[in-house]
């Protein structure tokens, strides 16, 4: 099982950026997909989360009305478009996956099964 994160870089405060995850070796529509994050001295934290299907999601607090999950189950890669980004979303972001029965509704937090490497985002003022 492969995910592999692309799309991150050095962008000003108050722009956007897109997140590429790409999976190999897995069912990708079974598997409910999500982001963390995690800054330099902090712990890793979640960001998003979607449903096998991409009909739901949801966010942390601190990314709502910012961020937007999907996914493209044709592609086996999930997205994360950040806009407005602000000096506290530079982090290292990974994406995750979870297994899960196809067709499933759910979305999580937390107990992903898989981690991609992480793609840097770095927000300079």
């Amino acid at each position: 099982v492969q995910l592999q994160a692309s799309g991150g870089g050095l962008v000003q405060a108050g722009g956007s950026l897109r997140l590429s995850c790409a999976a190999s070796g897995v069912t990708f529509s079974s598997h409910a997909m999500g982001w963390f994050r995690q800054a330099p001295g902090k712990e890793r934290e979640f960001v998003a989360a979607i449903n096998t299907g991409g009909s739901r999601t949801y966010y942390a607090d601190s990314v709502k009305g910012r961020f937007t999950i999907s996914r493209d189950n044709a592609e086996s890669t999930v997205y994360l478009q950040m806009n407005r980004l602000t000096l506290e979303d530079t982090a290292l972001y990974y994406c995750v996956g979870r297994r899960v029965v196809t067709g499933s509704s759910a979305l999580y937090t937390g107990g992903y099964d898989y981690w991609g490497q992480g793609t840097q985002v770095t927000v300079s003022s």
